[in-house]
């Protein structure tokens, strides 16, 4: 299909803005979005023709609607929607103040959600569409450190696995990426930490936030390939479901499938046991 018209959210810097360029190089339209008037500006006067940015703040509910209303309005159909847009976390789950939980599950989860919700009617009566969302390998494994940021990815890898199988009839497509570590400003300054710190937490979290920052800019993923990955994706005529990214991620969602069976098989006949005879 020629000419399509994606809808990417978060493409100020990242795996988003990669995806993006790489899209437009591709010769279809990309419709993005960003938090600042002033980066919305900056973009769509060196994208005149091939893609056009707009604000857009995923965690309102009221922006998302009416954001896409004037998208369908002006273009007229969303052939593939990328929802990117998030934030990471580190902190120990007890360190995590309720609060704190709601900041990374509103874009992560509630403000995804919405988007994918919104998205869906015009899908539906196009009968055809694509929605691709980035997740992590972090969201098929979790990590000391990572556990509300790990949540927020494995809930929404729970309800896109449950919408891929509601939305086949209907000709719409899901995919769900999964990259590992990027060479982004994910480890940087885009990185949210908890206010409290707990020293008993040293050894793991500690040591988990020490790494993090050692890693920044020397990660292995390449946010240009990575992109060109996903569209091949979304060109390809049966996706996958999953798509996992990076060496780390193949290595980690490995670790957490042999865990998986390794338990299975263990409590396999006290499990076979739990029942009605």
């Amino acid at each position: 299909m020629k000419n399509r018209i994606w809808l990417i959210t978060g493409i100020s810097s990242g795996l988003g803005k990669a995806l993006a360029k790489s899209v437009i190089d591709k010769g279809d339209f990309v419709i993005g979005t960003f938090r600042k008037q002033s980066q919305v500006e900056a973009f769509n006067n060196k994208n005149i023709k091939n893609a056009q940015a707009i604000l857009l703040d995923i965690t309102n509910e009221n922006n998302i609607e009416k954001s896409i209303e004037n998208i369908i309005s002006k273009h007229g159909k969303i052939d593939v929607l990328v929802n990117n847009a998030g934030m990471g976390f580190v902190g120990a789950v007890e360190e995590t103040s309720i609060k704190e939980v709601r900041t990374v599950f509103e874009p992560n989860f509630f403000g995804t959600l919405k988007m994918t919700q919104t998205v869906l009617p015009f899908m539906r009566k196009a009968k055809s569409g694509h929605i691709v969302q980035i997740s992590s390998h972090g969201g098929i494994k979790a990590f000391a450190g990572f556990g509300i940021y790990n949540a927020s990815k494995f809930a929404l890898e729970g309800f896109s696995e449950a919408m891929a199988q509601e939305v086949v009839p209907l000709g719409i497509k899901v995919s769900i990426v999964e990259p590992g570590p990027f060479r982004t400003n994910f480890a940087g300054n885009g990185l949210g930490q908890t206010e409290k710190v707990i020293d008993d937490y040293s050894e793991t979290v500690g040591a988990f936030r020490t790494k993090l920052k050692e890693i920044d800019g020397k990660q292995e993923g390449d946010p240009i390939k990575a992109s060109k990955a996903i569209i091949n994706l979304v060109n390809s005529e049966n996706p996958t479901l999953r798509l996992p990214l990076g060496k780390v991620a193949l290595m980690t969602i490995g670790m957490k499938l042999e865990s998986v069976k390794s338990d299975l098989e263990t409590n396999r006949k006290i499990s076979e046991k739990a029942v009605y005879q």
